[in-house]
């Protein structure tokens, strides 16, 4: 796999934690993430497939009895993303389907039965910045659990433009494997079917 374009992740991934860290320097009284706080840990999103191929490698270094365990988790996830997509395929109206998604919670795999992230060092950039504003599709979004007051100024992280960046990555990682379908880089995976899946099926998912 491209080292290169991993340390490139990389460095997303730290450019979001010194956002954080910054916003916890200026709005620490407002952030309310702590240990064992696993809001985000039930959100609904999917990887890019830098991201995506990046925590599968990760995720093959752990242990078999740890492994075996979280696809356990994984198999149930998917069978709850695979109802909710069901249901919301019955409703015609996309603004609709939006606000059913952003409500519906869905455990992560990778949290274990005491509310421990098993990659919680490499977790992906949207776990990293789930509690402090950010910016997604021109609008402002911050964790329910957070202290941000409605209609007052705060600065946001500016997820869309890591979105591209891991977009651009995504397009190189399937160039340098030598696959042509440039335009597979726009699906996004689920952290479920990431952990399930082979690197190479990843690849040519």
């Amino acid at each position: 796999m491209p080292e290169e374009l991993f340390r490139e992740y990389e460095q997303l991934v730290a450019g979001a934690d010194a956002a954080f860290q910054k916003m916890e320097r200026e709005h620490g009284e407002r952030i309310r993430c702590a240990r064992h706080c696993v809001d985000c840990c039930h959100a609904i999103f999917g990887l890019f497939l830098i991201e995506s191929v990046y925590l599968k490698q990760l995720f093959d270094e752990l242990g078999p009895n740890e492994k075996a365990a979280v696809l356990a988790r994984a198999d149930k996830a998917d069978k709850a993303l695979a109802a909710l997509e069901k249901s919301l395929k019955e409703q015609d109206d996309p603004h609709l389907q939006s606000y059913a998604l952003a409500r519906e919670k869905i455990r992560c795999p990778l949290l274990d039965d005491q509310d421990e992230c098993v990659l919680y060092l490499f977790r992906p950039i949207t776990c990293r910045v789930y509690g402090i504003p950010t910016m997604i599709g021109g609008g402002a979004f911050v964790c329910g659990q957070a202290g941000f007051e409605e209609g007052q100024p705060y600065p946001a992280f500016d997820l869309d433009a890591v979105y591209r960046n891991l977009h651009q990555l995504s397009k190189e990682l399937l160039a340098g494997t030598g696959e042509t379908d440039l335009e597979r880089a726009d699906l996004l995976v689920s952290v479920s079917k990431t952990l399930k899946s082979s690197l190479e099926e990843l690849i040519k998912l």
